[in-house]
């Protein structure tokens, strides 16, 4: 009976280490597997998140982000006449959101910042044009401030208009 109770006893105190060390191992082991940026049609910064090993409890993120936008006059059939009448403007903004992950891991797409804005400096089309964003290129950092980690910085462009 005491071989049984101490055999008992060892197998119960090695299974408590067993799942206590299993348990801390997980909880800095999250990272970002999967993250990255794009453009959408309208020329807003979309961000697919993929990280993994967060645990069950919602993350909190930030995303910091700058645009540069390019933006030119077209006329009526589409074409940019030869002219200088292009202009550049740069915006930056955050945003902080949460999200809920499914067994450990967050995947989530979220869209920041909308349509760069037009250029704020008067440029103007002249009669007959109208403005158009020609460009946009992002670079982005996300952090997941619940865990404390970030994603390697996210770069993104798309081109709409060429002008010559």
């Amino acid at each position: 009976m005491r071989k049984l109770l101490g055999a008992l006893a060892a197998i119960a105190c090695a299974s408590v280490t067993f799942w206590t060390a299993a348990a801390s191992a997980t909880s800095g082991a999250h990272f970002f597997k999967d993250t990255s940026a794009t453009v959408t049609d309208n020329g807003a910064l979309s961000i697919f998140i993929d990280e993994a090993g967060v645990g069950q409890q919602t993350d909190d993120f930030t995303l910091d982000w700058t645009a540069t936008a390019d933006y030119g006059c077209i006329n009526g059939g589409g074409n940019h006449p030869r002219a200088a009448n292009k202009s550049t403007t740069t915006t930056s903004g955050s945003s902080s959101f949460s999200e809920s992950p499914i067994n450990g891991r967050v995947r989530a797409t979220v869209t920041a910042g909308g349509t760069p804005p037009a250029p704020s400096n008067g440029f103007t089309c002249p009669g007959g044009q109208r403005l158009v964003l020609a460009d946009v290129s992002y670079s982005a950092t996300l952090t997941d401030t619940t865990n404390g980690d970030s994603a390697p910085t996210l770069t993104a462009s798309r081109t709409f208009f060429t002008f010559t």
